[in-house]
Parts: structure tokens; sequence; C-alpha cells
């Protein structure tokens, strides 16, 4: 009887899995299942574009199957409960039981603004808006389309966020977006965080502040946001500050999947508790998790889950021959932050090192600039679409190395 690798999700992390352990394993001795409960893949980076027309949703969507191996079954579904004590998973779909030998949990991260008291009141997507759904991003789309200005605040409600920099970013794009209108000055554009500064990292906190007070975008640090109120138009902070708006951008609460709680396998957010070097659960020694599902203290960014592949593929051959898993994820995570009229910034970083200014991913030779505007970082920042269409989810190598070098950093 076959062996069965099932992996819940078919996002960035589950597709480079699928794609992987297909490759890996004998067929005829291993049956890979992936079940998703949607059949359209996103390109999640290509959200921030919408609003601002420079993206449309058809350029950020297309089938799920077209990024599978034909040798993988593919099941969608919602799923019901993961049982990992008795290694088995209820789908909703015809009640059916999967058993299984080894699990990848890639089920990601989502929003939740219900979390948030009154954000899903009258408010909801009439002057009040997310952009880390197509839908939000395509109904702001609209909405500033016609929107004759006023008070814009950003709000991140809490972390860890997906793509930490996406906030930042999209108050970047604001300020090149109502430029390029004519309005700029009809538009106050104010920055709400939870943290202390821009951003997690000291020396990029303190370039991306710069950048923020450059371009007139106020930054309100340590804001925890508690309620929205709707008539009078605010939001209102635990500690009882108020910050009023015309139009509130919103990052709400991200939490894991709901599949995660119901399971009893994650923590208050339903991130699965995971060992931060391995990516193995820290319970269950044939769960590995990738990408935004798991509680490891990185970014929750698709450069992260790429680089996260490796990593979780190898240990998984590795426990499957008998062998201990290797302690080889060091936390690596880059991203291209747009910081609008065509330029962008670079940060390389990961668990020890914080980004650092020099070039990458060649030493001297870059071409791109770390911790510093420049076009090319732009230009970087719109290709990636394409590598991650037809390289990053079909698991094909990258150009870059999975563990953070500091060759071509200046500390």
């Amino acid at each position: 009887m076959k062996k069965t690798l099932l992996i819940l999700g078919a996002g960035t992390g589950g597709t480079m899995v699928a794609n992987k352990m297909a490759a890996r394993l004998d067929a005829d001795e291993w049956h890979i299942i992936v079940v998703d409960r949607d059949e359209t893949h996103y390109y999640q980076p290509g959200f921030l574009f919408i609003p601002f027309g420079i993206y449309d949703a058809a350029d950020v969507i297309q089938p799920k199957r077209n990024f599978l191996p034909s040798a993988v079954e593919t099941v969608f579904s919602d799923i019901e409960i993961i049982e990992p004590d008795q290694n088995r998973v209820r789908l909703v779909k015809d009640q059916r039981v999967i058993p299984y030998d080894y699990l990848v949990i890639a089920t990601g991260s989502h929003i939740q603004p219900e979390q948030i008291e009154g954000m899903t009141d009258s408010g909801w997507r009439k002057n009040i808006f997310d952009f880390y759904t197509c839908e939000g991003a395509t109904a702001l789309a609209q909405f500033l389309k016609t929107w004759d200005g006023g008070r814009m605040v950003i709000n991140i409600a809490e972390m860890p966020i997906k793509c930490p920099v996406a906030p930042l970013e999209f108050a970047f794009l604001a300020d090149w977006y109502f430029q390029e209108r004519g309005m700029r000055d009809r538009v106050e554009i104010i920055y709400a965080t939870p943290l202390s500064g821009a951003f997690t990292k000291p020396r990029a906190t303190v370039a991306l502040g710069d950048l923020l007070a450059r371009k007139g975008i106020q930054t309100v640090a340590d804001f925890n946001i508690a309620e929205v109120d709707n008539n009078r138009q605010a939001i209102i902070s635990y500690d009882e500050r108020e910050i009023s708006y015309d139009l509130l951008v919103t990052i709400p609460t991200n939490m894991g999947a709901d599949v995660i709680g119901r399971s009893g396998m994650g923590d208050e957010l339903n991130f699965v508790p995971v060992d931060k070097q391995t990516l193995q659960s820290k319970k269950w020694d044939n769960i590995w998790v990738i990408g935004d599902a798991g509680n490891a203290p990185t970014s929750k960014a698709g450069s992260v889950a790429h680089f996260m592949l490796e990593t979780v593929t190898e240990n998984l051959k590795r426990h499957m021959d008998g062998l201990e898993p290797l302690p080889t994820f060091d936390g690596h995570a880059n991203c291209f932050i747009e910081t609008g009229f065509d330029k962008g910034l670079l940060i390389d970083f990961n668990y020890e090192v914080e980004p650092l200014p020099g070039r990458y991913p060649l030493p001297g030779v870059g071409p791109f600039p770390l911790l510093e505007e420049s076009r090319v970082n732009h230009w970087g920042k719109l290709a990636f679409r394409w590598m991650y269409w037809n390289l990053l989810i079909k698991g094909r190598p990258m150009p870059v190395s999975n563990e953070m070098s500091m060759a071509g950093k200046w500390s």
C-alpha cells in the first residue's frame, strides 16, 4: 500500500512543496494529495498595486491547477478538522476522511477585520477598506477614482501581519498617486502603527521613518487599535487616543486558518508552533509547516516561504529515511519596498542580522542596492511577478541563496 503525503493549502508554500516532493518521491510508493478550498491562485504582492491602477484583478489571478504536478491528486474542499493524533483529516466535501503518513500545513494567514470592534459596521467597504484581499483592493481602487481628498489613515491593527512592509509601500504609493493626480495638497496621510517606529529592525526603522517624514506622512507610533467609531469616523486605541479619518485603510488582525484553531493545533492567533530552524511541528513529528501558517518569528512573506522550502522538503525526506531533521532555516527574508516615482528599496535580513546597506545578490555588483532607493529596485519589484508565476511556485531554482549571506553587506 502506498504511503500518503498530505499537503493542506495550495498557495505559495503548499504548491512549492507539492512540486518539489513530486520530483523527489517514488510514485510507486507515495501518494501526494493537495487540499485547498479555493481554485484560484492569487499573486498577493500584486494586491498593493490594484488601488492605484497599476494592476487590476486579472493581473494577479490564475487557476491553481496550472501550477500543481499532474501526478498529485488535487481536492478542492473546506477542511472540517485535522486530527493529528489519528493522522487524518476530515473534509467537508463528501465527508471524505484522508489518512496520512506525513502532513504539510500551508494554510496561510488571513485578515480578520471582525476581531476589531466596529471595523465591519456601516463604514466597511464604504470609507473603510483593506488591500490584503483582491476584493478589498479592487473596492478601494474604485473609491480612490472619485475621492476628493481629506485625511487618509493607514492603520496596522497588530503584529504579525502578512508582508510587514506592504503598509509602508501603500503609504509611499499613495503619496505618489495623489501627486500624480494633482491633489496631494488636499490629502493628509497618517501612518498609525502598533510598533514604536516604521519597522521592526532598528536601521531599517530609521531609513523608512526618514522616508515617511520626507514625503510628509505623519507616523503615529505605539497605536494599538481597540475600536472603530463609524459615526464619528475615528479609530480609538486602548490608551484612549483617537485619530479621525475620512478614509481608513486598515491592515486588520492577521490570523492563521480557522481549521487550525478548531483542531487545537495553534496558538492564540491560530499559528502552528514550530521549531524555528527545522520547521517541524513542536508536538507532532510527522508534521511540517511552511509559510504564514507557522509561528516562526520571521516575516510572513512569499520570499520567506521560498527560503523555507529546502528546509521543509529536505527534512521531510530525511525523516522518511529515518534521519534527524537539520536546523537549516535561518529566518532569511528579503523584500522589495516600492517607494513611488519608479523607485524602491530592498532589505535582506534573518533572525540574527538586521537589514544592512550593501549590494545584492552579488557583492559589489548587485545589481540591487540594499537600504537605498533606486530605479533598479523598482523594476526588480515589478519583475518579481514573472519570476513568481514561472519559477518560484513551480519549485524551480532561484538565483539567490536560501540562507542569508553577509557577502556584499556593509556592517
